[in-house]
């Protein structure tokens, strides 16, 4: 059960970096504005915060990453407490935007459902041993 979780996290940390890499790289692309609903110049005018946004998400993947990588060389306690760091993170930071912006719904569940299911594997996981 605790490998599904990891394979979660990692999918979720994917996921963030895909984020980082729109909010901080390609926030003012064509494509990235009409998947966040900008115009050009909202884009424009939020370029600075996007990009700071996007590093939060980078280093949530990481912090899930480094888990990953502490359970895969036999740090397990280490490795479960940066998974649940780093995914539970993700999953907190899903429910505020759907709670901000119920208009994102579908940006919230995407952001927040696969963290959730490796936090939750990774708990009974652990908690069953």
């Amino acid at each position: 059960m605790f490998t599904v979780a990891l394979i979660f996290a990692g999918l979720s940390a994917l996921v963030h970096v895909y984020i980082f890499v729109l909010e901080s790289l390609l926030w003012t692309a064509p494509a990235t504005r009409k998947s966040f609903g900008t115009t050009e110049t909202q884009a424009a005018a939020t370029k600075e915060m996007a990009f700071n946004q996007g590093f939060y998400n980078l280093f949530l993947a990481l912090v899930a990453g480094a888990g990953i990588w502490a359970v895969a060389t036999g740090n397990e306690g280490v490795g479960s407490a940066l998974l649940f760091a780093g995914c539970g993170s993700m999953v907190l930071a899903g429910l505020v935007l759907l709670i901000s912006s119920p208009s994102k719904a579908k940006a919230a569940v995407i952001q927040l459902s696969m963290p959730l299911i490796a936090v939750v594997l990774a708990a009974v996981a652990v908690f069953a041993q």
